[in-house]
């Protein structure tokens, strides 16, 4: 029997589901039927978006309950294709509670193109995200894309999946897709710092020094740079 506080917060979590939906749409990080969301319940269930569906024209109901195995709890609609990713997401990060996959353009396109956003560049990136790895190919909708990311998710928090997409985690919703936004904005400027010509990447020192001021930042409760 689900408590009422959990109901509340499923409640709650179903919405915050279908607003980032339409927020990953709006935003032109995902297309047609592309991506998909998932977030762990305080019963330790999955809630994730359904297979085959605009995630921009979602409702509450649209969405499906998963057990930790992926077996459908509830919901008329299929689970995502991407459910095993998002599983092999969770499972193995403790502090990880919700995932974004997207095809944003430009982060799509270094995965395209076979380009890791591992070079220290922003340190807006270092500070949110540390770098973002690429995973090999797997094929979309298999269980290989779970086996893929297996070996970046104790040190990264977005994957760029090879010739797929990318994929964030964080320990809520919002953050997970704020992340996505980072990795998006970040593909951005370092391709357009590549068609100027140069990238220049901040030095072992440079990152050393930023890293211990935003630990001081933190510390002081001050907002990050």
């Amino acid at each position: 029997m689900v408590t009422p506080s959990h109901s509340s917060s499923a409640t709650a979590l179903r919405q915050e589901m279908v607003s980032i939906g339409r927020r990953l749409y709006e935003r032109g990080l995902i297309v047609a039927a592309e991506g998909n969301i998932s977030a762990r319940l305080a019963d330790g269930r999955i809630l994730i978006t359904p297979a085959g569906f605009c995630k921009g024209r979602m409702s509450t109901r649209d969405l499906i309950v998963v057990d930790t195995a992926g077996r459908r709890v509830s919901g008329r609609r299929p689970p995502s294709t991407e459910l095993r990713m998002h599983l092999t997401a969770l499972s193995r990060r403790s502090d990880a509670h919700a995932c974004v996959h997207a095809h944003p353009p430009y982060a799509t396109a270094f995965a395209v193109a076979g380009i890791a956003l591992t070079d220290h560049v922003l340190p807006e990136v270092i500070a949110t995200l540390g770098s973002i790895p690429l995973a090999v190919y797997a094929t979309p909708g298999t269980p290989a894309v779970g086996e893929s990311i297996a070996e970046h998710l104790d040190k990264a928090d977005a994957i760029l999946l090879k010739n797929h997409g990318a994929l964030t985690l964080g320990p809520d919703l919002e953050t997970a897709y704020r992340k996505m936004e980072i990795v998006e904005r970040c593909a951005q400027i370092v391709y357009l710092a590549r068609a100027l010509g140069n990238v220049d990447r901040l030095s072992p020192s440079q990152v050393d020094e930023f890293l211990a001021s935003a630990r001081m930042v933190m510390k002081d409760g001050t907002d990050r740079p």
